[in-house]
């Protein structure tokens, strides 16, 4: 009698057509599931901070660390905002009077070429005609200040119902040693997505303190608006790093009538990135992300394919999320040893919050205050 167990392939040939389906389902309901995964990300952001607070300051009160958490992120978050906004008219301001400089470049590369002169500025400007785009900027303006707010609605109800979640988990796993393992998966992939995020912020802030002092030693115009730019460039893995290191000196090139402040900017910055990226980087890093390389720059094409420059920011944590879950299952354990570094996606540091059963006096503890389930 044949058995009506479907076959390796079947099961194979299912779980290729679920991932293109689900593929599919995030690209149509970007709009929903974008800001969704960005309050979720702000979310890990803001419970790591209270808890460093908490660790830093033992005087706060439990109950005031996550209110502090949220005040000091907001101000952050505002600060940058308003100092952006600030440099940016300024920046716009410069940018049109580099034209005649940009065009006295655009003759000198192509004489150095053999080519005939492109057109100016202005011809270019005329043709292209920018004010029918105009409406279209309006409209994305539009769209991401109702992400925006979209966002700060989820993040609101996730901080609100994060109470229920020890008692959804009781519920879910009744069983003490299945409760375990699922407070242990969570905790592995919290530690790893902060983990990343601290480190990011770190090598952030060094990349982008260093590039300001050598931008402002140059003394190109708006070295503060192109920091703060490069220190959110840097949570995009490898183009972020790019984009750090191209624009500035570019930029140099229309303000300074030499090559040489470019041509040493350039040279600065890519040391800066260098050290940062190859030595800081790692030892700060340590084998917490245990990511290989290749799988980091799939998931950045990938989930920039899907949900543009908001999946490029979150492809790196959600590679991670996804390498610990798949850990947890014995058919899915092969994806997740592809993924990871070394061939090890749970390392034994994972032991604070050990899969095996506990004994029978072990209670399991909970995401917050430790108190047991």
């Amino acid at each position: 009698m044949p058995s009506s167990a479907p076959s390796a392939v079947t099961r194979s040939a299912l779980v290729i057509l679920a991932v293109i389906a689900c593929g599919v389902v995030l690209y149509v309901l970007r709009d929903i599931f974008t800001p969704l995964a960005l309050a979720i990300f702000l979310a890990v952001m803001i419970d790591g901070l209270a808890r460093l607070l908490l660790r830093r300051a033992p005087f706060l009160p439990r109950a005031a660390a996550a209110p502090a958490a949220i005040v000091l992120s907001i101000a952050v978050f505002a600060g940058a905002a308003v100092l952006i906004a600030e440099n940016a008219a300024d920046f716009v301001v410069q940018i049109a009077a580099y034209g005649p400089r940009l065009n006295g470049l655009m003759e000198q590369a192509a004489g150095l070429l053999g080519v005939q002169a492109p057109q100016s500025l202005e011809q270019l400007i005329r043709q292209l005609n920018p004010a029918q785009y105009l409406s279209q900027v309006g409209g994305a303006l539009q769209g991401f200040a109702s992400s925006a707010v979209f966002v700060l609605i989820y993040l609101g109800f996730i901080l609100a119902s994060r109470r229920g979640f020890e008692r959804k988990i009781v519920g879910l796993f009744p069983d003490r040693h299945e409760r375990r393992e699922a407070v242990a998966a969570f905790h592995r992939i919290r530690d790893g997505v902060e983990q990343y995020l601290w480190v990011q912020t770190v090598t952030g802030v060094m990349i982008a303190v260093a590039s300001w002092i050598a931008m402002a030693l140059v003394g190109l115009d708006n070295a503060l608006f192109w920091a703060l730019l490069i220190f959110i460039a840097s949570y995009i893995p490898i183009i972020g790093g790019i984009v750090g290191v191209a624009a500035p000196p570019i930029f140099a090139l229309l303000q300074f009538d030499s090559l040489w402040p470019a041509a040493i900017l350039a040279a600065v910055l890519q040391g800066v990135q260098f050290v940062v990226g190859n030595i800081i980087q790692p030892r700060m890093q340590g084998e917490s992300l245990n990511m290989d390389p290749v799988v980091i720059l799939l998931s950045l094409a990938l989930w920039g394919a899907i949900w543009g420059l908001p999946g490029m920011f979150l492809s790196t944590p959600i590679a991670v999320m996804a390498m610990v879950i798949l850990a947890q299952f014995d058919g899915t354990r092969w994806i997740a040893i592809l993924l990871s570094d070394d061939g090890e996606p749970v390392r034994a540091k994972d032991a604070d919050f050990p899969t095996a059963a506990p004994p029978p006096e072990a209670a399991p503890q909970d995401f917050e205050s430790g108190a047991s389930l």
